[in-house]
């Protein structure tokens, strides 16, 4: 969805699916237990921060950016990194223990379960200035107008394809929602499929879906709408025409490159996380372009993914501010060039995205994409975790044979009631 490593989503990336701490429920943990202060002795030049860098590249990359920061700011900072799918969990315990790190890399889509209690500071009071950062990822990582979460690259979702594929059976890349079921029912030969997403029941599909809610105008605060429907229907059309596999409904992010790479797909929905990858090998000749709208001239609206760097209310002011620099040194121009063009993600930062088009230009419409990409939790802050749910148990019902508007339905239901 979800992005770090990609193990974890946002961002949109392939993580399991997992048992979500109830909102009320996290919200008294840190309620009651960050926000009285630490409960042990630090050392006053030793600074923690826990991310989702289980990869060793990722782990590697943040402990260089961590030893530069160090050296900078003339303390030590060490890298404490759990699977993405414990970090909020691990967070919460830490909290009930009084013994949070100093920096929390929190998904952004699960940062404002702890803003929301109170669990942390507002960046801006640190000294952080998002004076060069787009509104959109100004967004991301906020909660209620308040900057808690400091993005040092974003990713988003676009459409990749296979160039010999294409060209051989003398396919355009599809710009419109017409053009792209077109063209992937030409491509879909043999055990060939013309396109490959992820509709599974986790966050990845719901990632995945949101280009397709968004550009035709839903909204996740109306999810049996009229808009939800027809973008649920034209997944539905695509299955329905053969285009996509039938597993599709158990796949995730990983699991649909998997098939692009093994030639099982000509096009696929997926993320920058994945061109590492993609370009292990080299007799694969891919391109990318923006996600198909569905009119021409439309905007292709996907879904902002990645992390976000954060600082705990922890009660120790001194500490804090030492904590909002490391944010600050970490979330730098400089500091978010070189991270982006290790990991394939776009920078956070506008300078630092400019310098970044010109070093990868074959990756320059996923910028124009990330421009205009939305934050999941904008509209609903913690809220988002019920929506995220509800859509997954729709996708799973509504392309195995109920109807859109039943699924959707249900999920608005369920969003609203939270069951």
């Amino acid at each position: 969805m979800t992005a770090h490593p990609p193990a974890a989503t946002h961002r949109g990336r392939g993580r399991s699916r997992r048992a979500v701490a109830p909102f009320a429920a996290a919200s008294v943990l840190v309620a009651g237990a960050a926000l009285t202060g630490c409960g042990q002795q630090r050392d006053a030049d030793v600074y923690t921060v826990m991310n989702s860098s289980t990869d060793e590249s990722y782990h590697r990359w943040d402990a260089e950016a961590m030893a530069r920061c160090g050296e900078r700011l003339g303390v030590t900072i060490e890298q404490q990194s759990v699977p993405a799918s414990q970090v909020m969990t691990k967070a919460l315990r830490m909290a009930s223990s009084k013994s949070l790190p100093d920096v929390v890399q929190f998904d952004a889509s699960e940062m404002p379960t702890f803003a929301d209690a109170g669990g942390l500071v507002d960046l801006r009071t640190l000294g952080l200035s998002t004076e060069d950062i787009p509104e959109g990822i100004v967004d991301f990582g906020s909660y209620q107008g308040t900057y808690y979460g400091a993005a040092r690259s974003v990713n988003t979702l676009a459409l990749f394809y296979n160039k010999d594929v294409l060209d051989r059976a003398g396919v355009e890349v599809p710009t419109t929602w017409a053009q792209l079921r077109e063209s992937a029912e030409k491509l879909t030969q043999g055990r060939r499929y013309g396109l490959a997403l992820s509709a599974g029941g986790a966050e990845d599909g719901v990632f995945q879906f949101m280009p397709f809610m968004w550009s035709n105008g839903g909204d996740e605060t109306d999810l049996d709408g009229p808009r939800v429907v027809e973008a649920l229907d034209y997944w539905k059309g695509l299955l329905k025409d053969g285009s996509l596999s039938k597993s599709t409904v158990n796949w995730t992010q990983a699991d649909v490159n998997d098939q692009f790479m093994a030639g099982n797909a000509a096009m696929m929905i997926n993320g920058p996380w994945q061109v590492e990858t993609l370009n292990s090998d080299k007799s694969l000749h891919w391109g990318i372009a923006p996600i198909p709208v569905p009119e021409t001239g439309d905007d292709s609206v996907g879904p902002l993914g990645g992390a976000v760097l954060t600082v705990p209310n922890t009660g120790d002011e001194a500490r804090e501010k030492t904590a909002g620099k490391i944010v600050a040194c970490l979330s730098s121009e400089q500091e978010q060039l070189t991270y982006a063009l290790n990991s394939w993600m776009v920078p956070a930062n506008a300078k630092a995205a400019a310098v970044w088009r010109e070093r990868v230009p074959e990756l320059d419409s996923l910028a124009d994409q990330v421009a205009v990409a939305r934050s999941r939790t904008a509209k609903l802050g913690a809220g988002w975790s019920s929506v995220s749910l509800a859509l997954q148990s729709a996708f799973q019902s509504a392309l195995t044979g109920q109807s859109s508007e039943t699924a959707l339905k249900r999920a608005q239901q369920r969003a609203t009631s939270g069951n």
